[in-house]
């Protein structure tokens, strides 16, 4: 099969690109013999910690387990535990914008 030209400048303009440029310029354009084949061999990985039957602590760490549904700040057993406090918990450290 005869290789195929792709589209670019003259020979002595593409010198003159690649002495400007201090490298070879690479083509932004994509042509069919440069892209890898759609048809690519199975990938060889190693077996890793979750490939084992035993010892798979998968529930331990699956964090679609530990969602829970949220809190309501106002709801009557935790205004019950801030009551000794004196105050509602705040989502995070407050900043005193007026004070100066």
């Amino acid at each position: 099969m005869a290789k195929i030209i792709h589209r670019d400048i003259g020979p002595m303009l593409q010198n003159l690109r690649n002495f400007l440029l201090g490298r070879n310029h690479t083509n932004a354009l994509r042509f069919e013999d440069g892209i890898a084949a759609r048809t690519q061999p199975p990938p060889n990985l190693p077996d890793g910690p979750a490939h084992k039957l035993s010892a798979n602590h998968y529930a331990v760490r699956d964090a679609r387990r530990e969602v829970a549904p949220p809190i309501t700040l106002s709801s009557q057993a935790l205004l019950g535990e801030t009551s000794s406090r004196g105050k509602l918990p705040t989502p995070g450290k407050m900043y005193g914008w007026d004070k100066h």
